[in-house]
């Protein structure tokens, strides 16, 4: 079966949905998604969006916030584009109906790490990331010239001479293949954080978006910078809740088990230090100490403000069995891909009719750090950006015939599962927040032993998906051995300096060697 539509859309996170709804003014739109539209990092994320709405702030301080977060490797026009159109996409949402919390009239602004002004907006205290995501699925759901096909996972990019022309999709509803064609697809399907054993992300985040764009030609960017969330409430189970970065930003204070308010000394702004800094201290402070996890305190500070503010953190907590209010166990959990597809300034990837947003996306912001909050405001500064310019871009010839060709055998489905739990005890082990040659040539080794023994049926959905595992966590490990420094999210034991010789992008493309790119700080145009 074959669908034809103006506009497609793969993935159902924030910047899945605004990019639908903003191309659905232009056509008609198909927005696939591999599991349920709910089911997305932007859906579970707390802390909130930054962008400059304080009179007392101002774009060029929120330039300088990600720059310095960003370790040296953000590129400055990305991050200018940022701070200076995030304003306007904000006061667009909050017109179309989205409500921000509010305190005496005005936004109520938070503090986040590596902010140094009041910046993030929030909604329902920390259910931002629900709150935002359920207005736009609401604006999605009623708009007739979009389509909604739930539980459609990706499973090829399909090409021709002037570039993609569409995707071929698992439709597990009919189980069944089918194909959609387009003029412009826009791959917007999340990070790859959950291939790590202990993380904040949905199980199905997994990086199959990357695998897809890796094996279509696209240049992946950055791979090795992994931000592990420095605090997601430990419990013996291994579940991974994220206690968001505004909790911290109310004054929460981090404690060792002996009670020692450690970050004190480690950094200038202790607890509110970017998160590669507080993640590499806890992960100190646990190896030290031989401990699973360290404290959060909130003691001393208002219980009914945190009540108020961290709503659903508070009932999580009290669903454990922990008194949010006295002190929450927490270890470092790995939670955003830094790296990605790289795009240009208007999402487009070295490959033509192929856009890239949102988390999926090394649009240049990032650098090797994301500061928090960053990520959600960049899905609608580079989703709208994305869509305009697919608007003068669209093919001159029709998509030629494609016929499906992937089947599903349940028989390989074990060993799938079997190959992910062992691949996330790799990655964890050897490709984690501190690093080593050893031990990333150790995790190497093993993926190409791994790979050997994959089932080989090339076109079957768990040999495929298989694949995919392999590919993602071989361009984490290959990117990371490369990198011999230590930079944000990319800690080397063995090289623990910073080195200017690396001050530069590392490019992986299928069939060609690592090489690198310069980091662009042109400053002209800011």
């Amino acid at each position: 079966m074959t669908r034809t539509y103006d506009h497609i859309i793969v993935g159902s996170g924030l910047a899945g949905l605004y990019t639908a709804y903003q191309a659905s003014k232009h056509g008609k739109v198909a927005l696939l998604t591999k599991s349920d539209i709910r089911e997305s990092n932007s859906y579970f994320a707390q802390g909130g969006i930054a962008a400059v709405t304080g009179e007392d702030d101002a774009p060029r301080f929120h330039f300088q916030d990600t720059i310095t977060a960003g370790r040296g490797l953000c590129d400055y026009p990305a991050v200018n584009v940022l701070v200076n159109e995030g304003p306007a996409r904000i006061q667009e949402i909050i017109d179309e109906g989205m409500h921000f919390d509010t305190e005496n009239g005005t936004l109520a602004l938070g503090l986040e790490g590596g902010h140094h002004q009041k910046r993030i907006l929030h909604a329902g205290g920390d259910a931002t990331g629900r709150m935002i995501t359920n207005f736009l699925i609401d604006k999605v759901e009623h708009c007739p010239s979009i389509e909604i096909f739930d539980n459609h996972t990706a499973v090829e990019l399909l090409t021709d001479e002037q570039g993609c022309y569409g995707v071929r999709i698992w439709n597990f509803n009919e189980n069944r293949e089918e194909i959609y064609t387009g003029h412009n697809v826009f791959l917007t399907a999340g990070g790859t954080s959950a291939i790590y054993k202990r993380t904040t992300n949905p199980h199905t985040t997994i990086g199959d978006g990357l695998a897809l764009a890796h094996s279509a030609g696209c240049e992946i960017e950055d791979m090795e910078f992994i931000q592990f969330h420095p605090t997601a409430i430990y419990s013996p189970t291994g579940e991974a809740f994220l206690v968001s970065e505004a909790v911290r930003g109310e004054g929460a204070h981090l404690l060792s088990q002996t009670g020692e308010r450690f970050m004190l000394g480690k950094h200038e702004l202790a607890e509110l230090a970017p998160r590669d800094v507080v993640a590499q201290c806890i992960f100190r402070q646990m190896q030290e100490h031989n401990e699973n996890f360290v404290y959060l305190s909130l003691k001393h500070l208002d219980p009914e403000m945190i009540k108020r503010r961290f709503p659903n953190i508070f009932e999580k907590c009290k669903e454990l069995g922990i008194d949010m209010t006295d002190k929450i166990p927490v270890a470092p959990a790995a939670h955003y891909t830094v790296g990605g597809v790289k795009t240009d300034l208007v999402g487009r990837t070295n490959i033509a009719h192929l856009y890239v947003c949102g988390e999926l996306a090394s649009s240049g912001i990032m650098g090797a750090n994301r500061l928090a909050s960053n990520s959600l405001i960049e899905c609608l500064v580079f989703g709208k950006r994305a869509v305009d310019d697919s608007l003068r871009n669209q093919r001159t010839t029709p998509a030629p015939i494609t016929t499906t060709r992937f089947s599903l055998d349940n028989k390989n489905k074990e060993s799938y599962l079997r190959l992910k739990n062992e691949i996330a005890d790799l990655m964890t082990r050897h490709a984690g927040i501190i690093r080593s040659d050893t031990g990333l040539r150790t995790g190497l080794n093993r993926l190409e032993q791994l790979e050997k023994e994959c089932a080989s049926e090339p076109n079957e959905y768990y040999a495929q998906s298989s694949r995919n595992l392999l590919t993602v966590a071989g361009l984490i490990i290959r990117s990371a051995l490369f990198r011999k420094e230590s930079r944000g999210g990319h800690f080397r034991e063995d090289y623990p300096h910073t080195d200017d010789a690396f001050l530069c992008h590392i490019i992986q493309q299928q069939g060609k060697g690592i090489r690198t790119l310069p980091v662009i700080t042109d400053t002209e145009s800011i």
